[in-house]
């Protein structure tokens, strides 16, 4: 095997870290992601033009949140107990049977949607175990002075994604409403089908490894909330998870976008998703400027004055009734989004115990949840009463504030300089046998 080339002072991180196991990650994640994108888009669609109510566009995030609320503590403990590569695939291979449950739905012509929500309430139960699981991989895979490097570009392949989804959700939804839904059928079992080539590193199996008697004497729920334990006893994960449920929480003007393309934009299926799949151009743009030039001073602060600017951009989208606008507002919120879930995935696995990693997440997932799907649930309620540019600008002032009083509240995450475990950015990074060996020769 041949190292290498030595990474520059400029990027601390070693820059050739390709091999197989992160290859199948990243492709996974690219299928699992536009097959998700796609869903929402063509679902948004599907549910608007049966009701035309924008409460149940809100339905749609509560049905997929619950099942991530009520099963947090099972699904983080099957994270940790068992093959995580498996649990994910497991997941895909579910939500690839719903997004076919779904089309034949469509094929029969349908009035009602409660179906449909019923079918949502499957996704997201099989998103509540896949969504720890497939968090945890990249730490799994690569050792933490090679996470930021990993977490760039998985969240470049993310956002790549963002992209490409909503625009295959529109686009084939104007073309036939039951099209979408069998693209992402297809799209989560390739996904699927990924994960048996990545290979986990040997150290991290053998700390997620237990003795028949460990196993025996672990008392289960005790066990399952030591993830939420952990988090309330360190302020940083605390400020940072918690910031994201409540910032995203009042700002999920996502949600809401099949009412705005509609009555404030004048604009049809095709419209919504090149709107959404803005968002992913601005995030992808940002997102490739991470993979080159990493946040990796200055971590706190810079997370609490992205979350402001993702408040910022929500507030335009609110207030204008311009397509063009609507356009760069969606750009410059999740580019703003992107610097956060970039700075949240990279703490979080660092700060938590291989061992627990599963757990916490699971939680983490919760939060998340909270942030997007309940948050279209707030968003679709607040539409109902006050409209869809009402909610909008409320939901955007309400994060400025929010990330405001964060600020003040959690000194310890503001003050955050440099991820944990990852070296000082003017000294090189040497490489290990483990990580040789995935290089290949």
């Amino acid at each position: 095997s041949r190292p290498p080339k030595p990474s520059s002072p400029r990027d601390p991180v070693v820059t050739s870290y390709w091999g197989p196991s992160v290859r199948a990650l990243i492709g996974s994640t690219f299928l699992r992601t536009t097959a998700h994108l796609a869903w929402l888009t063509s679902l948004g669609v599907l549910v608007f033009d049966l009701t035309g109510r924008e409460l149940d566009l809100g339905l749609i995030g509560l049905a997929e949140f619950l099942p991530v609320l009520l099963l947090v503590l099972v699904a983080g403990a099957v994270a940790d107990r068992f093959d995580r590569r498996i649990v994910s695939g497991g997941g895909a291979v579910v939500e690839a049977a719903v997004g076919f449950a779904v089309a034949a739905y469509v094929a029969s012509d349908p009035t009602a949607v409660g179906p449909i929500f019923a079918l949502i309430v499957v996704s997201g139960t099989a998103g509540a175990f896949t969504s720890p699981a497939t968090r945890a991989l990249p730490a799994d895979i690569l050792p933490p002075e090679g996470l930021p490097w990993l977490v760039a570009r998985h969240s470049a392949t993310w956002q790549a994604a963002i992209i490409v989804g909503p625009v295959i959700g529109g686009t084939l939804y104007a073309v036939d409403p039951l099209a979408p839904f069998i693209a992402v059928g297809v799209l989560h079992l390739l996904s699927a089908a990924a994960y048996p080539f990545i290979k986990l590193r040997p150290v991290e199996e053998r700390e997620a490894v237990e003795t028949p008697e460990e196993e025996a004497a672990r008392p289960g729920l005790s066990h399952a909330l030591e993830g939420l334990k952990f988090i309330r006893h360190h302020p940083v994960l605390l400020g940072a998870i918690s910031l994201d449920l409540f910032a995203v929480l009042f700002g999920g003007a996502v949600a809401l976008l099949p009412a705005i393309a509609e009555e404030r934009l004048g604009v049809g299926a095709v419209g919504l998703g090149w709107l959404r799949a803005a968002g992913g151009i601005g995030a992808a743009a940002v997102t490739l400027v991470l993979t080159r030039r990493p946040v990796v001073r200055r971590v706190g602060r810079t997370l609490l004055y992205a979350v402001a600017l993702f408040g910022l951009g929500t507030l335009a989208l609110g207030l204008t009734t311009v397509y063009a606008v609507a356009f760069v507002a969606m750009l410059v919120l999740s580019g703003a989004d992107a610097i956060s879930v970039f700075i949240r995935a990279t703490l979080v696995p660092l700060v938590v115990p291989p061992e627990m990693r599963g757990r916490v997440l699971a939680v983490e997932n919760v939060f998340i949840g909270g942030s997007n799907e309940l948050g279209a649930f707030e968003s679709g309620v607040a539409g109902q009463i006050l409209g869809p540019a009402g909610a909008v600008v409320l939901g955007g002032v309400a994060t400025i504030a929010i990330a405001g009083t964060w600020w003040v509240a959690f000194p310890a995450l503001r003050e955050v300089d440099r991820f944990p475990g990852t070296p000082d950015p003017d000294r090189p990074v040497p490489l290990d046998a483990a990580i040789l060996e995935e290089l290949g020769p």
